[in-house]
């Protein structure tokens, strides 16, 4: 189970970014060589993919609704990238070990991508676009941080992806309160609105 700490990271970075996180990890496993990293994320042919596909998800990614439009399309796609990598790293343990470790990474992807596209719906209420290319610019850089720091100290970057899970979480639930908040006070001002014209028609 020692697959597991990095299998959680992954995961958590997979549901925000799937490519960027197997293209950090196959570079790292290339140049820096690092045995726990899956050979098969180094190739060349993974390695082009993925970054063609990075390149197009970091630029849909900063456009409004746009994002919460890839998002919808990567419902699938992130939880099976990072199902993927979580089995590939536990590839030399049991099958048991290798069911859980999967298991682990898909589903903390799916977790980690279902609060993603909630924080981008509720960023997109927003109208103006910098709001949109921050947090898409932050995330890029958590997940290539937490990736790269799980490469050499998996532990460390377990406590953090969790802690970072854990924020979004709040996050979400905080941003869905202020927009029931927001709704609730334009309906009042609407009624508000409304009630004198209706008053006055009927005299």
């Amino acid at each position: 189970m020692e697959a597991l700490p990095l299998a959680f990271t992954t995961g958590w970075a997979s549901g925000i970014n799937a490519y960027a996180c197997v293209l950090i990890l196959g570079l790292l496993g290339r140049f820096a060589e690092l045995d726990q990293i899956p050979d098969a994320l180094t190739r060349t042919d993974v390695l082009i993919v993925a970054g063609v596909l990075f390149a197009f998800e970091f630029v849909a990614d900063k456009i409004p609704y746009v994002d919460s439009a890839w998002d919808t399309i990567s419902t699938v796609i992130r939880p099976t990238v990072g199902a993927v990598i979580a089995a590939l790293m536990a590839s030399d343990t049991t099958t048991l070990n290798q069911a859980i470790v999967a298991a682990t990474g898909g589903g903390v992807a799916l977790v980690s991508h279902l609060i993603k596209a909630s924080l981008r719906l509720a960023v997109n209420t927003s109208p103006e676009p910098v709001s949109n290319i921050a947090v898409s610019s932050g995330e890029d850089v958590a997940v290539a941080g937490v990736v790269s720091l799980a490469a050499f100290h998996p532990e460390i970057a377990l406590i953090i992806s969790a802690i970072l899970l854990v924020l979004g979480a709040i996050g979400v639930y905080l941003a869905l309160k202020l927009i029931r908040r927001g709704l609730e006070r334009y309906q009042a001002w609407r009624a508000r609105r409304s009630a004198p014209a209706n008053g006055n028609g009927t005299l």
